[in-house]
């Protein structure tokens, strides 16, 4: 199975003639990461992680491509009909062929006036973990985890604290557009740094790059 990352929040998975994708938003290569895509997976509301209209536009030009979504975001596609599932956490279901389980249920507080919204984070293949924007842990293994770097709602000892209760053998960011090359290249070295001490792997991919699974 191939991870490929797209810019900010987007993951693309491919294994042999299935794909499926997390999180194609507004700040991502959406065309690109749908290309040909069978699934689509959104962990909540907010436009860094769901481009709409161009979600929209793919589900209408390939009646096989499918949506698993949180409510307030399925509620958006209604007139797809069967394209559209909800989402919800403690689920476990077969997306284009990829075994998919899911977790946590709220975004992470961004500030006490903002209201909390739902986040569902999707474990892919019992390996691969794309928290959303959450600091969720999962009570079972993961070889590869997706943290997120960089957000209103966090600070990078959150980060690192995420990363070493996880204690995946191999790490890699997400969530990171917001940081100039410089912060960027600081919060890697720390994640890598504290991660690495608990057998974490840190690697870095820049928005393009592949990496198996």
């Amino acid at each position: 199975m191939q991870l490929t990352k797209f810019t900010h929040a987007c993951i693309r998975f491919d294994d042999g003639d299935r794909s499926l994708v997390i999180d194609p938003g507004a700040f991502s290569e959406v065309e690109a990461a749908l290309d040909g895509a069978d699934a689509v997976l959104i962990t909540h509301e907010h436009a860094d992680h769901i481009d709409t209209d161009k979600v929209r536009a793919a589900l209408e030009r390939d009646s096989r491509l499918r949506l698993w979504a949180p409510a307030s975001v399925a509620k958006n596609f209604a007139e797809l009909g069967e394209q559209v599932t909800t989402a919800e956490p403690g689920q476990a279901f077969d997306a284009a062929g990829f075994g998919v389980r899911t977790f946590g249920g709220q975004h992470a507080v961004i500030h006490p006036a903002i209201p909390v919204i739902s986040n569902v984070g999707y474990l892919i293949g019992d390996a691969v973990y794309h928290p959303g924007d959450s600091f969720f842990v999962p009570p079972v293994p993961i070889e590869v985890l997706f943290a997120p770097l960089h957000a209103p709602w966090s600070k990078t000892s959150e980060v690192i604290d995420f990363v070493v209760s996880v204690r995946a053998p191999k790490v890699t960011g997400l969530h990171d557009s917001l940081l100039t090359s410089t912060g960027l290249n600081m919060v890697r070295t720390l994640v890598g740094q504290f991660g690495g001490q608990h057998g974490s792997e840190f690697v870095a991919l820049a928005p393009g790059e592949t990496i198996d699974a």
